[in-house]
């Protein structure tokens, strides 16, 4: 058995004591025997009922979790957090985990980070689970021992293959910073800016 502990952290940025997601963590947990059955209705409602700010082209700055639900939105990333405060409320340990993917749908010639989450499941041990968001050629899926995320890696594209027990500084930095859709977009983090 692997040591957890810190993928079950609070932190100010993953705010899960927040009255609003220990009450959305119950109920989307009520009733539910399994761990599996509570990851994909958690998974379900960030990925389905949390606007993905880049999709919708949203002026709503959100980096912590609780923020992430008040406004009902957040760029993959915050909606990473969400994800891990919900899972973890409920004690099932989350990771962070981010792609290097080419950034053509916002910006030529540019790549950035994509966040995304992992959870430990005794039956499966770290499974991959990507909640930005569904629409015309993304089909992300909790679907174990299978991922099925929102990207295929391409040409140059990779996974930095880490399972984070918090959010990169360069994330959170973004986008607590930058506060407009097109101020992300200019300043979207990438793996080489943290060289």
């Amino acid at each position: 058995m692997i040591n957890t502990k810190n993928y079950l952290e609070e932190s100010n940025i993953i705010d899960y004591s927040n009255e609003k997601i220990q009450t959305l963590a119950k109920q989307l947990s009520e009733n539910i025997l399994s761990k599996e059955e509570i990851v994909k209705n958690c998974f379900e409602y960030v990925r389905d009922e949390i606007k993905h700010s880049g999709d919708y082209k949203l002026d709503i700055p959100t980096c912590k979790a609780s923020e992430v639900l008040d406004f009902k939105s957040g760029w993959c990333f915050a909606k990473s957090h969400l994800l891990a405060a919900l899972l973890r409320a409920n004690k099932i340990p989350t990771a962070f985990c981010y792609q290097r993917l080419a950034l053509s749908e916002y910006k030529k010639d540019s790549f950035s980070l994509h966040g995304l989450n992992a959870v430990y499941l005794e039956n499966y041990g770290w499974i991959k689970i990507d909640a930005r968001g569904n629409k015309t050629g993304v089909d992300a899926q909790f679907i174990p021992p299978q991922e099925k995320l929102a990207f295929s890696l391409c040409e140059n594209e990779y996974d930095l293959g880490v399972y984070y027990s918090r959010p990169l500084d360069i994330v959170v930095e973004a986008l607590n910073k930058n506060r407009t859709y097109e101020e992300m977009i200019s300043n979207i983090p990438d793996l080489k800016s943290t060289i």
